[in-house]
């Protein structure tokens, strides 16, 4: 499958052309023409700004089927109580976690801002 055709496409079928995709897009008119031409393969960054301009969701610049695409069968994933509830060090964690969660809830905002941007930093370490 190629993208570019695919992206021509949907626009040819909105009547848009590709100077209303670079006003829309910033991307320049020449690299709309070299992705459609199928020269060039764009980043996922830049699909993400054809589905905007074309206004439709990314999954349609790669299901060519009717309606949504299926979705695999995905194992559930058990719940952060669940967790809790099993023994070892996963259960430990999950524990901190419903800990620290009752505690967020009771700071007001401005508190709140403060523990996240702690805690956004000793994660970038």
């Amino acid at each position: 499958m190629l993208i570019g055709t695919t992206l021509r496409s949907l626009r040819e079928e909105r009547g848009l052309s590709q100077g209303d995709i670079e006003k829309s897009t910033g991307l320049l008119r020449c690299y709309i023409s070299r992705i459609e031409n199928g020269h060039t393969i764009p980043s996922l960054e830049t699909l993400e700004r054809f589905s905007a301009a074309l206004d439709v969701p990314l999954y349609r610049l790669f299901f060519s089927g009717e309606g949504e695409p299926p979705t695999p069968n995905l194992v559930r994933r058990k719940s952060l109580d669940e967790l809790a509830e099993e023994p070892g060090k996963a259960g430990e964690e999950a524990r901190f976690l419903l800990q620290f969660k009752k505690v967020l809830t009771k700071l007001g905002e401005p508190d709140r801002d403060v523990v996240l941007t702690l805690a956004r930093k000793l994660a970038t370490r």
